[in-house]
């Protein structure tokens, strides 16, 4: 079991937030077949072996997913694509 927590500061309204808390989703999603709701300011995403939410802040988003054996051999790999995405879209 892999766990990864990715915290990133942002100066973006809520509509904003959410929106790049979307982009950041729906690219998992896509990448890692992951099903994504949202829970009030806490988008949660699962697969077999992937659970996680991303919880919007005022100030900053932070993601945390725990990984199942199979997928934590790419933990460090996960963690940097979802960074690099979160960075980007949080940017403003």
């Amino acid at each position: 079991m892999a766990d990864i927590n990715i915290v990133q500061d942002h100066q973006l309204s809520e509509e904003q937030a959410r929106a790049a808390a979307q982009q950041v989703a729906d690219k998992m999603a896509q990448e890692f077949d992951l099903a994504c709701q949202w829970d009030g300011d806490v988008l949660r995403f699962e697969r077999s072996g992937v659970e996680g939410a991303l919880t919007l802040g005022r100030s900053q988003a932070q993601m945390q997913i725990k990984l199942g054996f199979l997928y934590s051999a790419f933990a460090s790999a996960i963690e940097g694509k979802i960074a690099a995405k979160m960075r980007q879209v949080f940017a403003g």
